[in-house]
């Protein structure tokens, strides 16, 4: 259930980045897995990046946004800022050591990226 705040709920909202790599299913996968541990709600970020109306207002009401980038590339956080956004945590795999190519998904990974995330959303 969503944080209580002064104005209604507070939503945190996660979007991954899911490309076509091993890390981009690593991002997905840690997304969801932050979602089923009911840290945050997962949503379409291709809605951000094609301008859907409603997306867009769920994004813009979010007390907290987690992007989750797969690679050194950081689309999800060029669709963010090509939204118009500039308040959201961003999280590359890269910068946990994993290499688009050179890291095959296992659940050690997933966890990881999972565990980084979910902190960011904390923060």
């Amino acid at each position: 259930m969503p944080e209580k705040s002064c104005c209604g709920f507070s939503v945190k909202m996660i979007y991954a980045c899911s490309g076509a790599s091993d890390t981009g299913e690593i991002a997905d996968r840690a997304a969801r897995r932050i979602r089923n541990e009911k840290a945050g709600f997962m949503a379409c970020l291709v809605g951000i990046g094609g301008g859907v109306d409603d997306q867009l207002e769920k994004a813009r009401a979010a007390s907290t946004i987690l992007v989750i980038d797969g690679c050194e590339t950081g689309c999800g956080k060029t669709i963010f800022e090509q939204a118009g956004f500039d308040r959201f945590h961003h999280l590359r795999l890269n910068d946990l050591g994993l290499q688009r190519g050179e890291s095959p998904v296992t659940e050690e990974r997933i966890q990881l990226v999972a565990e980084e995330g979910k902190k960011l959303l904390s923060a």
